[in-house]
């Protein structure tokens, strides 16, 4: 008989043995309790996916979908979502022009390194980073980008852009200026993150509607955002090797920081979440899909009514893996409360205000290099 349910899954651990790993947050370490058991896959209700193609459609279908949404992110924080919108030669421009990034020689990356980044921004190293500090050092390359008004496809004028915006701005000029030999790399990744923040900026209508709120509550909060690209680079176990003997992982456990993430992942797979009884879960590629799941800044304004859900990667294949996240966020100069549909007599605020970039910045100053 095939394994459909969340019950049948679990059944299947017997009896569950325990470890515990330690996640780096903004508000000092937290310690889970993971099982031991190898991750099973999930099933479709743990992470479904969820045609957005209705995003456009009239008032009442989009409150339909965003109940969807609003259910999916109250109990596991991770979704799959299918017609997005995003073109397939772009995602497929950007998956080559990454590959040509990480392929060439250490001495070319290194002309973007984050040693020369005040905010992180540029290329990560293999095992320069520890996201996990309970797991290995993240075995993958990284190359980082943050919100620049010059590239948003809502098109700004750059010296227009309000002081307090502007002082709240990570993005710099030298990865681009670095990355010049090859030709088309900036070109492919920003029109792909372009689609992104375009994408975002509709999604973000739809958490409003999911929180009953104004379908347009957010709009003026995500006229600068938070909107951090990456591309990450995992590479492949040496042919014969043992993999699931190891214990490198590729990306540490770990939940995200801003509102949402939009995750473009290839065939290779690799990511796995951590479900509410300490299971690991393989949230494998779809093709024609991008994962979506909640970041820690939108649970907290939820009152912890949505869920940031831990997750990690490993790559236990011979092939090389190429994922590319997209972080939506807020404006980073902007304070927000807990939501007021969030709150209410029994349910009091948990948490104080405080601005996308406040919160990210204090966060980031946990992890160790």
């Amino acid at each position: 008989m095939p394994v459909t349910t969340i019950e049948q899954c679990e059944a299947l651990i017997l009896p569950p043995e325990f470890t515990e790993i330690r996640l780096t947050t903004a508000q000092g370490p937290v310690y889970r309790q993971v099982s031991t058991a190898a991750p099973r896959d999930a099933v479709a209700e743990e992470v479904p996916v969820i045609d957005i193609s209705r995003i456009n459609d009239d008032l009442e279908i989009r409150k339909e979908l965003a109940r969807e949404v609003a259910e999916t992110c109250s109990r596991y924080g991770f979704f799959y979502i299918r017609n997005h919108g995003i073109p397939e030669d772009k995602i497929n421009a950007a998956k080559e022009q990454a590959f040509n990034f990480f392929r060439q020689p250490k001495e070319l990356k290194e002309k973007v390194s984050q040693q020369h980044s005040k905010y992180s921004n540029g290329w990560s190293s293999l095992r320069s980073r520890r996201v996990s500090p309970t797991e290995s050092a993240d075995k993958k390359e990284g190359f980082i980008w943050s919100y620049d008004p010059e590239y948003d496809p809502d098109t700004k004028d750059v010296d227009q852009v309000p002081a307090p915006v502007a002082n709240a701005l990570h993005a710099e000029k030298f990865i681009w200026d670095g990355t010049s030999h090859l030709p088309d790399f900036r070109d492919a990744i920003l029109s792909y993150w372009q689609e992104c923040v375009t994408l975002s900026r509709k999604l973000v209508r739809t958490f409003a509607l999911a929180l009953d709120l104004p379908e347009s509550y957010f709009d003026d909060l995500v006229t600068y955002p938070g909107s951090d690209g990456a591309i990450n680079f995992y590479p492949g176990v040496e042919p014969g090797s043992n993999p699931g003997a190891t214990l490198d992982v590729g990306l540490g456990s770990h939940t995200d920081l801003q509102c949402f993430t939009l995750l473009w992942q290839d065939e290779v797979g690799g990511l796995q979440l951590l479900s509410q009884s300490g299971q690991w879960l393989k949230v494998p590629p779809i093709s024609g899909t991008l994962v979506v799941n909640i970041g820690d800044f939108l649970m907290r304004l939820t009152n912890d009514r949505f869920i940031s859900t831990v997750h990690r990667v490993y790559n236990y294949s011979i092939v090389d893996r190429l994922s590319m996240p997209f972080f939506f966020g807020f404006n980073f100069n902007e304070n927000v409360e807990v939501l007021p549909s969030c709150i209410d007599e029994t349910h009091p605020a948990k948490y104080e205000p405080i601005s996308c970039g406040a919160w990210c910045k204090r966060r980031l100053a946990m992890v160790k290099l």
